[in-house]
């Protein structure tokens, strides 16, 4: 989260992990002094009621925010008419870090169809990172592109279209959040750090997955689909978590039956998969 000036969030993360108990005294005493290094350091992402912020005003905080980048990458391209270029060419190097990533967010605010053929080209000829390719379709929709493109996603051939690509987790399909809403129902009460964390790798891998066909298996919404997927993202999370492995136990609790094995499975290694290729590009 810090990586990609996740600030907010990161705060948040950390005050709910300080609420959790039967941790190590020493985790906590680290969560806090992070927590109020953020606070100090950026204030501005700080979104605890204490400082009496409504979300309105939080929105209208936030559309400032976006107008100040907006104006500041336009006068650095004032006064530099290859800073264009520039980024692009930072958005694109490797190894990847987290250069990129800012570079493509300027790019967001800048305009010129050379921009979008060039991102576009990227997208279609190299083996990017899933989570780098849908990062590079959220900057082709804020540019304000229209129509398809076509696309490797991991081993599937995807047609994006990239006005309805989400900008935020609240843009998904409803049924996107119904996942998670299974898992909550599990976890929420007794496993709440589990429970914290699948929502966190769900965010991610459902970004990875976009446009191919277990996304759309997902948005389906098929009662089977939702429960196994729901107990391979319980599973995969307590395996990281507590290095355990309660299978049967998992699918019971989740209603996988015997005969539903094979696709629990199938999406269990999937996001296996994911998880060990890094759910950061």
């Amino acid at each position: 989260m810090l990586e990609n000036e996740r600030y907010g969030e990161a705060m948040e993360l950390l005050r709910f992990l300080l609420q959790c108990q039967g941790q190590d005294q020493r985790h906590y005493d680290e969560w806090q002094a992070l927590l109020e290094w953020l606070e100090a350091a950026f204030p501005q992402y700080n979104r605890s009621n204490e400082d009496g912020d409504h979300p309105g005003e939080i929105e209208e905080d936030e559309k400032s925010e976006d107008e100040m980048k907006r104006q500041n990458v336009q006068a650095k391209l004032a006064e530099d008419h290859f800073y264009a270029d520039k980024l692009l060419e930072t958005a694109m190097q490797e190894p990847l870090s987290e250069q990129n990533m800012l570079a493509l967010e300027q790019l967001s605010y800048l305009e010129g169809a050379a921009i979008d053929q060039s991102l576009v080209k990227w997208l279609q000829s190299r083996p990017l990172h899933p989570l780098l390719q849908f990062r590079v379709l959220q900057t082709l929709r804020k540019r304000g592109m229209q129509g398809n493109i076509e696309l490797l996603r991991g081993q599937e051939r995807a047609r994006i279209d990239v006005e309805a690509v989400p900008l935020s987790p609240d843009e998904f399909p409803p049924q996107v959040s119904l996942i998670t809403e299974r898992v909550a129902g599990q976890t929420e009460v007794q496993e709440p750090t589990l429970f914290y964390f699948a929502q966190e790798l769900w965010t991610q891998f459902i970004m990875a997955i976009y446009g191919t066909d277990d996304y759309f298996s997902i948005v389906d919404e098929n009662d089977e689909t939702i429960d196994i997927w729901a107990a391979s993202l319980h599973q995969t999370v307590s395996e990281s978590l507590t290095g355990s492995r309660n299978e049967e136990e998992i699918r019971y609790m989740y209603g996988v039956t015997d005969t539903m094995r094979f696709c629990f499975e199938q999406a269990y290694r999937t996001m296996k998969q994911f998880v060990a290729a890094g759910t950061n590009p």
